[in-house]
C-alpha cells in the first residue's frame, strides 16, 4: 500500500522538471535557429524574419481560439504596432529595434483594451464580425489620414541595436536573429499562460461558459485578458514586420491580411504554441514557391494545400505531436 500511495511522486517530480525541459528545449532551438542564420542566404532569413513576426500575430488568433473564438480583425493590432514604431522611429528618435517592438506590442494594447470590454461578451460569428469591422475602420481611417502617408504609406529608416547602428552587410541577419529571440520569448511566455490557471480556465470556456461562472470563474473576465494578450503579439508582431520591410502602409488592417494570420492559425492549431511558428513558415514557403513557379494562381495552390490539412490534420499541425510525446489533447502539462 505503502508503495502505491508513494507512486504519483515521480509523475510531481516530471512536472516540475517539465517548465525546466521546456526552458532548454526554446534556448536550445533558438541558438541553433541563430547559427543556422549565420549562413543561411539572405533571401531564407528575409523569409524566416517574416515567418517569425508573422507568427507572433498568428499567437494572439490562438491564444482567442483556445477560448473558443476566431478574430478575423487582427490586422487591426499588426496594424497599430507598425505604424506606432514606424513613427517612434520617425518622429521620437526611438531607434533601438527592441524598444520598437516593445512600442508597437503596447500600443496595440492600448488602442485594443478600450474594446476588451465589449468584444468578451460575443462568441462565434459575432465576434469575427465585430473584430473585422474594426479592423477595417481602421484601414479606412489609415487610408484618408494624408499625415500618414495615405494610401502609400511611408518609409521607415533601418534601426539600431543597443544603439549600435547595423552594417550594410549584417542587417539581415541582425533583424533576423532580434525577431527569432523576441518571438521566441513571446512563444515561451505563451506556453507559460496556457499551462497556468489562467490558461486551463480557458479551455474551461472552450468547453462550457455556464459552469466556469457557476465556479466562480469570470468568462468575461478570461476573454478580456485573452484579447489583450493577443492585442500585444499582434502589435509586436506589426513591428518586427515593418523593421524588416522598411515600409508601412494601410494594407497592414486590410481584410487579406487578417485572413492570412487565420489561415495560419488554423494550420497550426490551438493545442500547440510551437505549431504556430512551424505554420507561418510553412504558409511563406508554400507562397514564395507557388508565386515563382505559378505567379497567377498561387493562391489556387494555398486553398488546395489548406484544404489538404484541413483533410489530413483537421486538428492543425499541432496535433502531430500533442498526445504523443506524454501531452494530452488540452496541450497541458502531463
Amino acid at each position: 500500500m505503502s508503495e502505491t500511495l508513494l507512486h504519483p511522486q515521480p509523475r510531481t517530480a516530471t512536472r516540475a522538471r517539465a517548465p525546466s525541459r521546456i526552458l532548454l528545449a526554446g534556448v536550445g532551438c533558438t541558438a541553433l535557429l541563430l547559427l543556422a542564420g549565420w549562413f543561411m542566404p539572405r533571401w531564407l532569413t528575409f523569409l524566416l524574419t517574416m515567418a517569425a513576426s508573422h507568427g507572433l500575430v498568428s499567437l494572439g488568433i490562438v491564444l482567442l481560439m483556445r477560448g473558443g473564438v476566431v478574430s478575423f480583425g487582427q490586422g487591426l493590432v499588426f496594424a497599430v504596432g507598425g505604424y506606432a514604431a514606424a513613427l517612434a522611429f520617425a518622429r521620437l528618435g526611438l531607434t533601438d529595434a527592441v524598444g520598437l517592438a516593445l512600442v508597437g506590442g503596447l500600443a496595440a494594447v492600448l488602442v485594443a483594451a478600450p474594446f476588451a470590454p465589449l468584444l468578451s461578451r460575443y462568441r462565434g460569428i459575432f465576434f469575427a464580425m465585430l473584430t473585422l469591422a474594426l479592423s477595417m475602420v481602421t484601414y479606412g481611417i489609415l487610408v484618408k489620414t494624408e499625415m500618414l502617408g495615405g494610401s502609400d504609406g511611408f518609409n521607415m529608416g533601418r534601426p539600431t541595436l543597443f544603439r549600435q547602428a547595423l552594417p550594410d552587410a549584417l542587417v539581415g541577419f541582425v533583424l533576423y536573429a532580434v525577431t527569432v529571440v523576441f518571438s521566441a520569448a513571446l512563444a515561451l511566455l505563451a506556453r507559460v499562460y496556457v499551462d497556468s490557471t489562467r490558461g486551463l480556465v480557458t479551455l474551461a470556456v472552450r468547453e462550457n461558459e455556464l459552469r466556469v461562472e457557476y465556479l466562480g470563474g469570470s468568462v468575461r473576465h478570461a476573454m478580456g485578458i485573452n484579447f489583450v494578450l493577443a492585442a500585444f503579439a499582434g502589435g509586436s508582431g506589426g513591428a518586427l514586420t515593418v523593421m524588416a520591410l522598411g515600409h508601412i502602409d494601410p494594407n497592414f488592417s486590410y481584410w487579406t491580411s487578417s485572413g492570412e494570420f487565420v489561415f495560419v492559425a488554423i494550420l497550426a492549431g490551438w493545442q500547440s504554441v510551437l505549431a504556430v511558428f512551424i505554420a507561418s513558415t510553412v504558409l511563406e514557403v508554400v507562397r514564395s514557391f507557388s508565386s515563382l513557379y505559378f505567379p497567377n494562381t498561387w493562391q489556387l495552390a494555398l486553398g488546395l494545400f489548406l484544404l489538404l490539412v484541413i483533410r489530413f490534420l483537421p486538428r492543425g499541425i499541432g496535433s502531430l505531436w500533442i498526445g504523443r510525446v506524454g501531452l494530452p489533447p488540452s496541450g497541458g502539462q502531463p
